[in-house]
């Protein structure tokens, strides 16, 4: 069977551009090909193209993969239509070429307790590393893969246990800045290492004075939803891990409302790192809510009552730290049905 792939590639030479651009491309694959024919497909229509011979791992999607995936595979998951993409364009010298050398700078972090064998597992961790959510938000993030190495080297019963735990610990770019998320093309969930290391860990409270102040304001920064039918109003939903995406999808479409789709429902919102990195939090917050705004959405509806309080709790502080107003009402997903049923009153939330 083949498949007809139309591509978007990102284009960037260091050494003559000065911005990244995309160039459209369209190829015809067999399902058996891999994913590294995509990339000799661009390169054949445009020699400016360029990825890694070695150590090759590239984004499709906003996933991360390597070479060997499966046309079949990718076209099963993600379709037709791919973006091509570095696994970091802030670190890219040329298209999919990257400098990696902050990979082992992080290693260098556990080197003096680790073995050669915790230094082979850790290699094995690069696409692991290069798919953590947090670079999106922080770049000198010493990312995820470094803490799987710590919390192996810890529970393999090293004597360094202190030693590690502080080493990963910085309180800006270290296990403080985690909120451990799969970008991976085929799924790792290792949010039960990430915990475990949290608890062997005592977080300083971060929250400064004006941070204080800002929450007990957040209340007045709220916007309230006043309309008593949903018909045509465009909603949007914050899923976060719930799985309930689809289903809050469906009831809206049932309401005669309208979907607005948006790439983070499903990412974390910065919760989990309240108390220990509250400026991550409130940009990753931030950066949730404006882009269901951005989008189009009148309302947003958050299926998780803890994502929910943290929002309206710090409603003020988010819409701070990305000096923006967010104009976006925000509603529980038990209010969401008493507003399906024409059942709730109007709300500031």
């Amino acid at each position: 069977m083949q498949h007809t792939l139309n591509i978007r590639a990102f284009f960037f030479n260091a050494k003559t551009d000065y911005l990244p651009y995309y160039k459209n491309f369209s190829m015809t694959l067999n399902a058996d090909a891999t994913a590294v024919e995509i990339l000799k497909s661009i390169k054949t229509q445009n020699k400016d193209f360029a990825y890694p011979s070695e150590k090759l791992i590239f984004k499709l999607n906003d996933l991360v993969l390597d070479g060997n995936e499966t046309i079949g595979s990718i076209v099963a998951k993600l379709g037709t239509a791919l973006q091509v993409d570095p696994v970091l364009s802030y670190r890219s010298n040329h298209c999919l070429v990257i400098n990696d050398e902050d990979f082992m700078k992080s290693y260098a972090l556990l080197a003096p307790y680790a073995t050669q064998e915790d230094k082979a597992y850790y290699e094995s961790l690069y696409a692991t590393h290069y798919a953590s959510e947090t670079f999106k938000f922080s770049h000198d993030y010493i990312g995820d893969a470094v803490l799987l190495l710590a919390h192996r080297m810890i529970e393999n019963g090293s004597e360094y246990k202190a030693s590690i735990l502080q080493a990963v610990s910085d309180p800006y770019d270290g296990l403080a800045a985690c909120e451990y998320e799969n970008n991976l093309f085929h799924a790792q969930e290792h949010t039960v290492e990430i915990e475990a290391l949290n608890s062997m860990v005592t977080h300083p409270d971060r929250s400064s004075f004006l941070d204080k102040i800002a929450t007990t304001l957040s209340k007045k920064a709220l916007w309230g939803f006043e309309k008593k039918s949903l018909e045509g109003v465009q909603i949007a939903c914050y899923a976060g891990n719930t799985g309930m995406l689809d289903h809050v999808n469906e009831m809206i479409i049932e309401k005669n409302a309208k979907v607005v789709h948006f790439s983070r429902a499903k990412k974390g919102c910065g919760r989990t790192l309240i108390g220990k990195q509250d400026n991550l939090a409130y940009l990753k917050a931030a950066t949730t809510l404006l882009e269901a705004l951005d989008a189009g959405a009148e309302l947003l509806v958050v299926t998780d009552m803890d994502d929910l309080e943290m929002f309206r709790k710090h409603f003020a502080s988010i819409q701070k730290r990305i000096g923006r107003e967010i104009p976006l009402p925000l509603v529980s997903y038990e209010t969401f049905l008493d507003l399906c049923e024409n059942k709730a009153e109007t709300e500031v939330v």
